[in-house]
């Protein structure tokens, strides 16, 4: 199975896919965790400012997609944390894997820009950083998400989140 966590940077992704990452593989050993910032640095897709064009992003965004389909050829599960801007590569995934689980990290913009857990957004304000999604990429909310939660102030904590995810995607822990 294909877990599919998609939000905006500093949205929670990685943070509630380690949660999930920790609870699940108890029970299913054959599961992995993807983090986009990983796969980039991995491809050294993180050096350049074009690697964080729209451009830049489809392709860290289709290896992403390849890496899971390898993954999920061989039966394990993936927990998959990216900031995705690219609906129809979403829409895609639910024909591409077995099974598809689609979680959508809402959170507003400006609470986002208050957290700015990496700085990026505090860069991007002063203008020493560029292709940020949310500010000067758009970023729409993907249109077919199987579950959708929000990390604003005063959400349930990030395992909490984890068990939400779980327990709507039909894992049984």
């Amino acid at each position: 199975m294909i877990v599919w966590l998609v939000g905006l940077s500093g949205s929670g992704k990685t943070t509630i896919g380690q949660e999930l990452y920790q609870i699940w593989k108890k029970k299913s050993p054959n599961t992995v965790m993807l983090d986009g910032d990983d796969v980039r640095s991995i491809f050294q897709h993180d050096t350049k400012s074009a690697n964080y064009t729209i451009e830049g992003r489809l392709i860290n965004a289709k290896r992403m997609v390849e890496i899971c389909a390898i993954l999920d050829r061989q039966k394990i599960n993936v927990i998959c944390c990216i900031l995705c801007i690219f609906d129809q590569l979403m829409l895609e995934n639910r024909k591409k894997f077995h099974k598809y689980f689609q979680v959508y990290i809402d959170t507003d913009i400006e609470v986002l820009k208050k957290r700015d857990t990496k700085g990026l957004y505090g860069r991007a304000l002063r203008g020493q950083e560029k292709n940020v999604v949310g500010l000067d990429i758009n970023f729409s909310p993907p249109s077919k998400s199987d579950l959708v939660l929000s990390t604003a102030p005063g959400a349930p904590d990030p395992e909490t989140l984890a068990r939400q995810i779980l327990n709507s995607a039909g894992i049984v822990i």
